[in-house]
């Protein structure tokens, strides 16, 4: 397991360890924090362009590539919650991915 790997799991136990839901409400949310996190991405890169009329240019693309590993981190993390072997199965998924665009 790589360190990131690592770091994922550190992260998951933390979040555990703070889980006040049920398993099954703890899986769940976390899954649903993909949208709200995709969301934010949506709302960096709006403001980078400056495309809301109230805020202007409210965001730069700093903004939109840290709002992009918040989106990273948070779907290793749902996976992580859903298997304890999510390094293989991201690698095996990756691994097949990447095959098909050969």
């Amino acid at each position: 397991m790589d360190d990131t790997w690592k770091t994922v799991e550190a992260l998951h136990a933390w979040l555990d360890g703070h889980a006040p839901d049920s398993p099954e409400q703890t899986t769940l949310l976390r899954v649903l924090k993909l949208s709200e996190e995709v969301g934010e991405v949506a709302e960096a890169v709006i403001g980078a362009y400056g495309r809301n009329p109230r805020k202007g240019e409210s965001h730069t693309w700093d903004d939109v590539r840290a709002e992009l590993c918040d989106v990273v981190i948070t779907a290793m993390i749902a996976l992580r919650t859903l298997t304890p072997d999510a390094s293989r199965v991201f690698a095996d998924h990756l691994a097949r991915v990447h095959a098909r665009s050969r």
